[in-house]
C-alpha cells in the first residue's frame, strides 16, 4: 500500500508558548488536509483562544488537559501569553507535572505519534506505550545549530559562558560570517545556562529531547537553511526531517473593514507595519524610541504592540503629543490584527518584525520590504540570517554593549529598504523577491511535505 495513502493518528503536545501553539496548528492543518487524523493536546482556557487556527474540525480535535497550580505563577496562567517571558520556566515546570495526565491520554488515544518540544520526558513515555515520538522544532535550525556549537565549546573548553568570547560564532558553525553583538552574546549564553521548569536547564531539554525521540523534525527548508539542516543531522546523529516552510492556509475571511478602508486611503507600497509577535513587550524607553522613528520616517504607519513593561495599555505609554502629531497618517493599536492580510494589502510597503519565525515566514512571502527588529533568543539569529546571510532585509542598529536601538536607527532602517535610489535597499529587495518567488512555488512546498508525511508513515512502519 503506498504509504502517503495510510492514514496516521498524530498527537500534538507543543511548549505553551502561543507562537509554539500555532505553529503545530498550521502543521496539524497540512497533516488534516492530507487526511491524517490530530488529537491536539491544549490547555483548557487557551482552547477557545487558538480554535479559529483549526481549518479542519473533522480531523483535528482539541484535547484540553489542566496545568497544575505552580508557586508564583498567576492564578489562570496557561501560556506565555498569560504570563511575562521570565515566568516561562514556571510553566514550563507546570507542563511536566501534567506527566501522568499526558500518560493517561496516550493511553486512551493511542496515537502512531506524537509530536512535541520542550517536553523531554515524552520520548520514554511514549516508547513505553508503543508510540513512536518526534521532536519537531518550530524554532530556526541557525538558533539550534548555535547552541549546539556554544554547548560543546563549553564542555571542550571546561568554563562557564560568561567567560567565552563568542562574539565570533563558536567553532563548526556552519557560517562563520555571522557575528554578535556584546548584549546578545550576553543573552544567548544566559539563555543557554538558565533553568527551563523543573531545575532542568534550557540546553539539556533540547538535548534530552533530540536525543531520545526517534526523529527530529524541523519547520524549514534547505533554501533558507540548508547549511544548519546538514550541521544539525551530523550532530544529532539521526535523520532530520523537514517540514518545509508550512505557510497557513490563505484566509477566507476578509481583512477587517477599519483597516482595509484606512490603509485604502494610501498610496501602494507606502505605509509601514510594524509588529513584534503575541509575547513580545517592550520597555516604555524603547517604545518611545519605536514610535519615534516611526514619525521621523514621515511614512504613514501601523505598528500593532503589545503594552510596555509596566503598562496596561500601549495608548498610556506613548510619548507626550505623539497622537495629534500623526494624526491621520499613523495608527499604534494594542490589540491583535490580521497580520497576514494587513502584510498583502497593496499599501503596505514595509514590515518591521521582531524576527519569529512564523512573522519571518510570512514576512519573506510577501511582498513588502523588510526591517529585522529582534528581541529574543532565537529571534538575534534569525535576524543576522536574513540581514547579513541571506541579505534579504535590513536590521535595526542597537548598541553594542547595551542593546538599545533609537529613534534615529529606526528611521535609518526604514528608509535604506524604501528608498529606490539606495544600493542596500536595491540589493534585499532583489534578494527578497528571488526568495518570495522560491518559497511561493507550489511544488517546492508540496514536495517537502509530501516526504515529510512519507518519512512519519515510515517511522510508524
Amino acid at each position: 500500500m503506498d504509504a502517503a495513502k495510510v492514514q496516521m493518528h498524530i498527537a500534538m503536545y507543543p511548549w505553551f508558548g502561543i507562537g509554539h501553539i500555532s505553529a503545530y496548528l498550521h502543521l496539524a492543518n497540512k497533516l488534516a488536509k492530507k487526511g491524517h487524523r490530530i488529537s491536539f493536546i491544549v490547555p483548557k482556557r487557551t482552547q477557545s483562544k487558538v480554535e479559529h487556527f483549526n481549518l479542519y474540525p473533522q480531523s483535528i480535535t482539541f484535547i484540553p488537559i489542566t496545568i497544575p497550580q505552580v508557586d508564583g505563577l498567576p492564578p489562570h496562567a496557561e501560556t506565555t501569553f498569560d504570563a511575562t517571558i521570565s515566568l516561562g520556566t514556571l510553566i514550563m515546570t507546570g507542563m511536566d507535572r501534567t506527566e501522568k495526565d499526558i500518560e493517561l491520554l496516550l493511553h486512551q488515544l493511542k496515537p502512531n505519534i506524537i509530536l512535541f518540544d520542550y517536553t523531554c520526558w515524552i520520548p520514554n513515555l511514549a516508547r513505553s506505550l508503543g508510540i513512536k515520538s518526534v521532536n519537531y522544532i518550530t524554532l530556526s535550525m541557525i538558533f539550534e545549530s548555535y547552541m549546539e556549537c556554544m554547548e560543546k565549546q563549553f564542555k571542550e573548553q571546561n568554563t562557564v559562558p560568561h567567560e567565552l568570547n563568542l562574539l565570533n560564532p563558536p567553532a563548526g558553525f556552519p557560517d562563520p560570517s555571522i557575528k554578535l553583538q556584546a548584549h546578545e552574546v550576553r543573552q544567548l549564553t544566559r539563555i543557554v545556562n538558565s533553568e527551563f521548569g523543573s531545575g532542568v536547564r534550557y540546553y539539556e531539554r533540547i538535548s534530552t529531547s533530540t536525543r531520545l525521540a526517534d526523529a527530529v523534525a524541523c519547520r524549514s527548508c534547505r533554501e533558507i537553511e540548508g547549511p544548519y539542516a546538514d550541521f544539525l543531522e551530523r550532530s544529532y546523529g539521526k535523520p532530520l526531517l523537514l517540514s518545509g516552510p508550512v505557510i497557513p492556509e490563505p484566509h477566507t475571511s476578509p481583512l477587517e473593514e477599519k483597516w482595509a478602508e484606512w490603509l485604502s486611503g494610501f498610496k501602494e507600497g507606502s505605509v509601514v507595519y510594524c509588529a513584534f509577535g503575541s509575547e513580545c513587550r517592550l520597555h516604555q524607553d524603547q517604545l518611545k524610541e519605536l514610535l519615534l522613528g516611526l514619525e521621523l520616517t514621515g511614512f504613514p504607519f501601523l505598528a500593532a504592540l503589545k503594552a510596555p513593561v509596566g503598562f496596561e495599555s500601549v495608548e498610556a505609554a506613548m510619548p507626550k503629543g505623539f497622537s495629534e502629531r500623526v494624526r491621520g497618517r499613523g495608527i499604534v493599536y494594542g490589540s491583535w490584527v490580521q497580520q497576514t492580510l494587513i502584510l498583502d494589502h497593496p499599501s503596505i510597503g514595509c514590515f518591521i518584525t521582531h524576527c519569529g519565525v512564523a512573522s519571518l515566514l510570512e514576512a519573506l512571502v510577501s511582498k513588502c520590504q523588510i526591517v529585522v527588529l529582534p528581541n529574543y533568543i532565537d529571534q538575534l539569529l534569525n535576524a543576522k540570517m536574513i540581514s547579513s546571510s541571506i541579505k534579504a532585509g535590513v536590521q535595526v542598529e542597537k548598541g553594542e554593549e547595551d542593546g538599545f536601538f533609537t529613534k534615529e536607527s529606526v528611521c535609518r532602517a526604514v528608509k535604506t529598504v524604501m528608498d529606490l535610489e539606495s544600493e542596500i535597499g536595491r540589493e534585499v529587495r532583489e534578494n527578497h523577491l528571488k526568495l518570495r518567488n522560491l518559497l511561493l512555488t507550489k511544488d517546492l512546498e508540496n514536495s517537502y511535505f509530501d516526504s515529510f508525511c512519507l518519512k512519519l508513515q515510515e517511522l510508524v512502519g
